[in-house]
């Protein structure tokens, strides 16, 4: 297989842009450094397409690596042909290799190998080449043999049909072609184990659909489902016509002998050998398909909740809600340095509501707060009201924000949480995890496992594995676009960025500590294990501000800061302008960039990014994403009443649906017909986590808590 030619029609892209990727992947380059600064070589590929490059250069890898197992194994038994090598060369699935090799795979002892050790092979060839003349009882009568516990005729023809059906069953043509009919004609059913007992699967109690439609959310609630052992889940093949196909294939003489034989051997091979595999496989590969598909809903939904935008310059109070033990709360200053923490107890069952009203106005007086991030879990509704009453009785301009708090728990208790603020509690390190998320999401979030962020469907019941390394691409492709400040990011921050692992982190960090503010890039070199190729991956992402050379500031890369000088002179500016914002406007004063890129010995695409970047030095690409919702009064469910117009959040988005904060502590859900009035396959393709949008209440469920809304006709 030609795995450039395979990747560029596949991915639809030039075979020189697949093989320069491939080439800088090999030599140690990273997804992000390679999609920022290599787009000379690579044709401008983004990150997205270079990861789906990645992904299936390793598949393909592993398949090639196979295949050469496989034809080393066959050979070495000596039954490799010319024809079987090019079936296998030429295979573009696992799957149809390991089909391949099935016959030449070593075995376990099955009925057929019994079988043959009792000498029956003779006779299961006798009836294949069916031109027997006679019962095959008088041929079966020659192979009895007691010594190897052959006794009646009886046996020695079921042995020769567990021979056969075998044979049939290892026939990789016959298995594809199964394999497809299935695919093709195949449903998936379901049925309930106890039809009377309630649970969250009741839909899937008598249910049936075409394997070939089934769509990726319904596989993985049937999978739980089946976990659960609340459902029976099967897949019901179109057996007559394969039975059909198999007679046809295998039956090639009107032998009254031999034809009844090979009948029952065929549907004894079918049932007991092919469709109990052919339903593993299928059940698998939707499995896989449907994690696939889950994992880049999830992810996108990830990317959308990091680059939310910050909220800067606002003394921000982290409000952490509870009954019992009362609310966390804690002060965060613009730069995300914790001023003060208490907690208050305006919930049940202690209700001292007007003394933790005290207590919060005073907090607001003494550090001018003018923003409260309330996260959304276990009392927090009864928060809310507290904090509504409270601004209405003080002067100043304060706000509130209710935050999605998926995933403080986990970073509370963690280990990071506890170097990171030795002397807090759990509690106190929520509060201020609420307080900073809204300060900096991208910041605050890649403290948290991405999969406990809880914007996705089904995450705990697909491949951990994958799941983590897609998310973790996720979150690495979000922090390098950003880019962070070499002299404040954390190392839970800094380890995210190209080039630079978890140990070199924590070097960058200690170097600081030692050594006070990095004054240039360069200095990184000095730091423990990061070496010349780390320093040219991280390098560009990092920036440094008030330090000895303006282009440490920006995201041109320091291999670029020659030419870069260069154009400056050309344009008559130095690199100090950069500092005082003087460069707006100087992209139209660029009228040639083909002969000026060759006159700087770069690329056109690399000068573009240059202009680009000094027009807007380090420009926050967060800036374009949708504001949070500022609050300062409340809205209850039971206000809610159909027709009426609300603003939103979208929280997450989902295979149907997308779940909308509309202030009032459940999410609403708008179906995927109810999103936009056009057809669309995935809610994705009109909305992402982080929008804000207008939707009209369609109907309230108080009882089940459950609230449907529409974004037709807004």
């Amino acid at each position: 297989m030609d795995i450039i030619q395979t990747l560029a029609q596949e991915l639809q892209i030039r075979s020189g842009q697949v093989e320069a990727a491939v080439k800088l992947i090999d030599e140690g380059n990273t997804i992000p450094f390679i999609a920022r600064y290599r787009k000379e070589a690579t044709g401008s590929l983004d990150d997205e397409v270079l990861r789906n490059l990645y992904e299936r250069l390793n598949y393909l890898r592993n398949l090639e690596e196979k295949k050469q197992q496989v034809i080393a194994s066959i050979e070495e038994q000596g039954k490799l042909t010319e024809e079987l090598k090019a079936q296998i060369e030429n295979a573009q699935t696992l799957v149809v290799v390991d089909d391949l090799y099935r016959p030449y795979r070593p075995k376990r002892r099955t009925r057929a190998t019994i079988a043959k050790e009792k000498g029956l092979e003779p006779l299961a060839n006798l009836i294949t080449l069916q031109m027997a003349d006679k019962p095959l009882e008088e041929e079966a009568a020659a192979f009895l043999n007691p010594e190897k516990e052959v006794n009646t005729v009886q046996e020695a023809l079921a042995g020769a049909s567990d021979i056969l059906a075998e044979a049939v069953s290892d026939e990789a043509d016959y298995r594809i072609r199964i394999r497809e009919m299935t695919v093709k004609k195949g449903w998936i059913t379901s049925c309930a184990k106890d039809p009377e007992t309630e649970s969250v699967y009741e839909m899937y109690y008598e249910f049936s659909e075409s394997v070939a439609k089934i769509a990726g959310h319904r596989v993985l609630a049937l999978n739980r489902g089946e976990a659960e052992k609340v459902l029976t889940v099967k897949i019901e093949a179109p057996q007559e016509d394969i039975i059909r196909y198999l007679e046809k294939q295998v039956i090639r003489k009107d032998n009254p002998y031999t034809t009844p034989v090979l009948q029952a051997v065929i549907a004894d091979s079918y049932q007991r050998l092919i469709a109990p595999a052919i339903e593993r496989e299928i059940r698998s590969s939707l499995t896989e398909n449907a994690e696939d598909g889950a994992i880049r809903v999830f992810g996108k939904n990830l990317e959308q909740l990091l680059m939310q935008p910050p909220i800067i310059n606002q003394v921000v109070l982290g409000w952490d809600p509870a009954f019992r033990t009362g609310c966390k709360l804690s002060v965060v200053d613009p730069t995300g340095k914790v001023l003060d923490t208490t907690v208050i107890y305006p919930t049940a069952p202690q209700n001292k509501v007007e003394e933790a009203k005290a207590v919060v106005k005073q907090l607001i007086e003494k550090y001018h707060i003018t923003l409260i991030s309330l996260g959304n879990g276990t009392a927090s509704r009864e928060s809310e009201m507290v904090i509504v009453e409270l601004l209405k009785e003080i002067s100043q301009p304060v706000q509130y924000v209710i935050v999605n708090e998926a995933g403080a728990s986990v970073y509370s208790a963690s280990k990071l949480a506890t170097e990171e603020f030795p002397n807090f509690d759990v509690g106190q390190r929520s509060a201020t995890s609420m307080a900073r998320r809204l300060q900096d999401p991208l910041a605050e979030l890649v403290k948290i496992d991405p999969k406990s962020i809880g914007v996705g469907q089904y995450q705990h019941d697909m491949n951990q594995k994958k799941l983590s390394e897609a998310l973790s691409g996720v979150v690495e492709d979000c922090v390098n676009k950003v880019g962070v400040d070499l002299n404040t990011a954390s190392a839970s921050l800094l380890e995210y960025i190209s080039g630079i692992s978890k140990t070199v982190a924590k070097n960058i960090v200690a170097y600081r500590e030692e050594n006070g503010r990095f004054m240039s890039r360069s200095q990184l070199l000095k730091v423990a294990k990061l070496g010349p190729k780390a320093y040219e991956q991280c390098a560009g992402f990092t920036r440094i501000t008030g330090g000895k050379n303006p282009f440490d500031a920006t995201a041109v890369h320091p291999e670029s800061y020659d030419a870069t000088e260069k154009l400056l002179q050309k344009l008559g500016y130095t690199p100090q302008d950069i500092i005082e914002n003087k460069l707006k406007g100087i992209s139209k004063r660029m009228t040639d960039y083909k002969h000026t890129a060759e006159e700087l010995g770069i690329g056109e695409i690399t000068l573009r990014d240059i202009v680009k970047e000094l027009e807007k030095p380090a420009r926050d690409p967060r800036e374009d994403m949708p504001k949070p919702i500022l609050r300062s009064d409340v809205l209850e469910m039971k206000d809610l009443t159909p027709g009426m117009i609300l603003k939103g959040t979208v929280r997450n988005v989902i295979d149907f649906g997308a779940f909308v904060d509309i202030g009032v502590h459940q999410d609403g859900l708008v179906h995927i017909s109810q999103i936009c009035d056009r057809f669309i396959k995935h809610p994705l393709e009109a909305v992402s986590v982080g929008d804000i949008v207008d939707v009209k209440v369609m109907s309230v469920d108080l009882a089940k808590k459950r609230i449907q809304l529409t974004m037709r006709d807004v």
